[in-house]
């Protein structure tokens, strides 16, 4: 008695071929011509196509019933005798299925074959289509018509920028609450530069997003405070630095955003004073006969209140025998009944005011016109 997973096993075994059949039967078109006028034509049926057909009714003869299909492959002479055999029991075990049985087999075999149908057919691609828009894409998982549509069910994107503002507020807000108090554990006592410490760098950055300019690095330093220079030197590592020296301040500065990382940037600055310092120690040309040129640098009036207006101690005791004249003559005022109350006035005033009769508007009337 032949097993159910043998059964299915020999039917699906013909399906290895259903793409070579499916795509012999395709009627291939005729190459056209990339210049001609004249009207295209399809081209004539070829003897292959009876072949073809034939080989696809034998397909389907053989699908439907497993019993035609191992008389067939028996009939085939180049099987070997191992396969011979093994199918010869097969079809004995066929044979001696019961009717009921074969009939729900090929039941089974037909509803499959209705299912995958859609499958097998092949796609083939509209003349006018470009670049075959019209198809649906069966890899995505859900289905495109209709997703940009609203349908009243959710918010704007107006809103939903508000809410993505109001969820990047709260995270840092837990960052302020949880984290931030955990660095005072890192925080370290602050230690004023020493004396061999001239240089003063300065770094920008942004709470660790990517900008192009934290990158850069500047460095102050003031000619004074390098050991080892003479007056002479001074003023010549102050030529070197031209535009860059500040003379209200005395303080050269400079700036690197050249390299990608501010390391490399901060290097090149420390380099670069060292180079100016040691030419500024060459006495081979001190630059004697060039002046400091200061045109670049544009000097600030600083308005300074003049002195003679500050308050002398002479004119503090002459302005406060002033203010204690003016209270002593307000007091007599009082006690003689001479001082005048402006509050006590203006509310005199209000009282024994007579009342005013409010105007009446009146609308105006366009005027009657006589007969004649």
């Amino acid at each position: 008695m032949a097993s159910p997973a043998n059964l299915l096993r020999l039917c699906a075994r013909p399906t290895r071929r259903l793409q070579s059949l499916r795509a012999a039967t395709v009627q291939k078109s005729a190459l056209r011509r990339t210049l001609t006028t004249t009207q295209w034509r399809p081209a004539a049926a070829r003897d292959t196509d009876d072949n073809t057909k034939e080989a696809a009714e034998e397909f389907d003869q053989v699908f439907s019933n497993p019993g035609e299909f191992l008389r067939s492959y028996l009939r085939d002479d180049k099987i070997t005798d191992e396969e011979r055999q093994l199918a010869s029991r097969m079809l004995e075990d066929w044979k001696n299925v019961p009717p009921n049985t074969q009939r729900q087999f090929n039941q089974l075999t037909d509803n499959i074959n209705t299912s995958v149908a859609p499958l097998r057919r092949p796609v083939m691609a509209k003349r006018d289509s470009f670049w075959n828009s019209e198809e649906v894409d069966t890899d995505l998982i859900t289905d495109e018509i209709g997703e940009d549509d609203f349908e009243e069910d959710d918010m704007m994107s107006f809103g939903h920028a508000k809410l993505e503002e109001h969820r990047e507020f709260r995270e840092y807000a837990r960052l302020a609450v949880w984290e931030m108090p955990l660095l005072s554990k890192l925080a370290k006592p602050f230690q004023p530069p020493v004396d061999g410490e001239v240089l003063r760098f300065r770094y920008t950055t942004y709470m660790g997003e990517f900008h192009p300019a934290d990158r850069k690095v500047v460095v102050e330093f003031s000619p004074v405070d390098i050991p080892g220079l003479s007056e002479a030197q001074q003023l010549k590592l102050k030529k070197l630095a031209g535009s860059r020296y500040n003379p209200e301040k005395d303080i050269i500065k400079m700036s690197c955003e050249r390299f990608e990382h501010q390391a490399q940037n901060k290097r090149y600055l420390g380099d670069l004073v060292e180079k100016m310092v040691a030419t500024a120690k060459d006495p081979t040309d001190m630059f004697e006969d060039v002046p400091l040129d200061t045109r670049h640098h544009k000097f600030k009036q600083q308005i300074k209140f003049p002195k003679e207006w500050y308050l002398t101690e002479e004119r503090k005791k002459e302005l406060l025998a002033q203010r204690k004249q003016a209270l002593l003559l307000d007091e007599q005022k009082r006690t003689e009944g001479a001082m005048i109350d402006g509050v006590q006035t203006i509310q005199h005033a209000l009282l024994n005011a007579k009342p005013v009769e409010e105007a009446v508007t009146v609308a105006r009337g366009r005027p009657i016109r006589g007969r004649r």
